[in-house]
C-alpha cells in the first residue's frame, strides 16, 4: 500500500505549524515534519533567495487534493508549494497512516 508525502514550503515557521495544525484537526493528515529552509528561485522576473519553512505532511493518496485544496485555501503565499510524492514504508507505519485519516467520504 503506498501513500503520499506532501511536501509544502511555508513563509515562517509560524505558518507551517498553522497549516499543519489545519490539516491535523480536519485528519486530512496523520503527522507532520517541519523545519527551516534556505530556497532560491524565480519570481516576478528575479532571483530570491530567502529563508523558509517546509513541512513534510504525510497521509493517504486518496487524501491529497483535499490536502490541496486546504492548503491553497489557507497558505498566505499567491503560488503555494505542494508537491505530492508518492512512497512506501514498513506495513505497520503505512497502517498508521491509514487509520490516522479519515476518508474523503467521511469529512
Amino acid at each position: 500500500m503506498s501513500f503520499a508525502l506532501i511536501y509544502i514550503t511555508h513563509s515562517s515557521e509560524a505558518e507551517a505549524q498553522r497549516v499543519s495544525q489545519h490539516l491535523l484537526e480536519r485528519k486530512l493528515i496523520a503527522c507532520t515534519n517541519i523545519f527551516p529552509i534556505t530556497s532560491a528561485y524565480w519570481w516576478q522576473g528575479m532571483i530570491q533567495n530567502e529563508c523558509e519553512w517546509v513541512s513534510i505532511v504525510k497521509t493517504t493518496l486518496e487524501s491529497f487534493e483535499g490536502v490541496k485544496t486546504q492548503v491553497e485555501k489557507v497558505h498566505s503565499y499567491e503560488v503555494p508549494c505542494i508537491l505530492k510524492i508518492t512512497v512506501e514504508a514498513n506495513a505497520a507505519y503505512e497502517q498508521w497512516i491509514a487509520d490516522s485519516v479519515l476518508p474523503p467520504v467521511e469529512r
